[in-house]
C-alpha cells in the first residue's frame, strides 16, 4: 500500500503548473504564429519562473511536513532535495 503523500498545498501547487501548462500551450501557439523570438523567449522565461516557484513550494512543504528533524532517512531525503534545487 502507497503511502498519501498529498499536502495542503498540493492543490495550489497543481493550480500552479496548469496555468504554467496554458501559458506553455500559448507560447507553442506563438511560435506557430511566427511570433517574434524575444516575445516567445519572454514568454518561455514566465514557463520557466511558473514552474520553478512550483518546485520551490513543493520542497518547502516537503521540509515543512514530511522530514521529522532527524536520522539517516531524513538527511537522504535532504540530500536528494538539494540536488534538485
Amino acid at each position: 500500500m502507497q503511502d498519501d503523500h498529498t499536502h495542503a498545498s498540493h492543490p495550489a501547487i497543481a493550480t500552479r503548473l496548469k496555468r504554467a501548462e496554458g501559458h506553455l500551450r500559448r507560447v507553442i501557439a506563438m511560435i506557430e504564429d511566427g511570433r517574434p523570438c524575444i516575445d516567445l523567449a519572454t514568454q518561455l522565461h514566465a514557463v520557466e519562473r511558473a514552474v520553478a516557484e512550483a518546485k520551490r513550494a513543493l520542497i518547502q512543504d516537503h521540509i515543512d511536513h514530511c522530514l521529522t528533524g532527524g536520522g539517516a532517512h531524513d538527511l537522504a531525503e535532504i540530500k536528494a532535495l538539494t540536488k534538485l534545487l
